[in-house]
């Protein structure tokens, strides 16, 4: 079996480890590094354990525009970045590059569709791609090629989603899961979804009638191109007062189907590389992460 793509939310470890590492980690500059020193042994740490033929750190805008323009509430409720993160998230780059992991920048649009964009092209060709985050959304890129490392629960560990665990986790097929999202909606992200819609009601839908726009039909909801809708196919979860609510949001559903859906962008591929443990020791020395830089040198 050839060795895998390995893809890092990095934001998303950079928030993670700053929230849970304490501010009194502090780097040469005297400020905490709390962020960077748990990203980065975030990553060696999935290094070690599944030995891959390269490494990918993406990283994007924090709000897609075409989401904010599509939907004002996404992401908005998010707190902005503390100033303590901000210094560490704009040396991130140049730390892992420093261990010859690739960086990957989605531009305007976020880390979430540069991993998507990159695992279906490793996919395509014949490849694996391991994607680690913590975003639901990317359960939408398993097959039989890619899999998703998150978390297990409130702990630091992750565990491995295929696709029998994305049925087990969320109750769909992982093509389903932007439609599952558009339905019950995303309260991490600002997705409102449809009201009194949750996610078992959504998984029945979705298992009836097999994606968004059949659940729409069948609740006789007027299509997406303003033709008129039939009588209701009432079961499976759909009640009178279910349907009559789809037909009201069907548009708001769509709309938040197309927040949801990643993106397919223009992304240089990542070639092979291993990891350079002694760059990433200098470049980790460099900063004040002593400890850090010991421990590679030891491996």
């Amino acid at each position: 079996m050839s060795a895998p793509l390995l893809l890092f939310d990095l934001p998303w470890l950079l928030y993670r480890a700053h929230f849970a590492l304490p501010s009194s980690i502090k780097g040469a500059d005297g400020e905490p590094i709390g962020a960077l020193l748990g990203a980065v042994r975030a990553i060696l740490a999935e290094v070690e354990e599944h030995d891959p033929a390269a490494v990918c750190c993406a990283i994007g805008a924090e709000d897609a525009t075409h989401r904010t323009a599509l939907l004002p509430a996404y992401h908005a409720h998010r707190d902005p970045m503390p100033d303590a993160l901000r210094r560490r998230w704009d040396q991130a780059p140049a730390l892992c590059e420093a261990f010859g992991w690739a960086i990957r920048d989605g531009g305007e649009l976020e880390a979430d569709d540069v991993m998507a964009t990159l695992a279906r092209s490793r996919a395509s060709h014949g490849g694996r791609a391991i994607i680690v985050t913590g975003d639901r959304d990317l359960l939408a890129c398993v097959d039989e090629h890619v899999v998703v490392r998150r978390p297990a629960g409130k702990g630091p560990g992750l565990v491995t989603i295929d696709e029998a665990g994305v049925m087990e986790q969320v109750g769909v097929r992982p093509e389903q899961v932007t439609d599952l999202i558009a339905l019950r909606g995303d309260p991490s992200d600002g997705i409102p979804g449809v009201p009194g819609v949750g996610a078992k009601t959504a998984g029945r839908l979705l298992a009836k009638h097999g994606d968004l726009e059949g659940v729409l039909r069948a609740a006789g909801a007027d299509g997406p191109d303003g033709e008129p809708g039939g009588d209701p196919q009432l079961g499976d979860g759909l009640t009178p007062r279910l349907a009559r609510v789809l037909q009201e949001h069907a548009d708001d559903a769509r709309r938040d189907r197309a927040v949801a859906q990643l993106m397919t962008i223009e992304v240089e591929p990542v070639p092979d590389a291993r990891t350079d443990r002694e760059g990433g020791a200098t470049a980790a020395e460099a900063l004040g992460m002593d400890r850090l830089a010991k421990d590679l040198r030891a491996a």
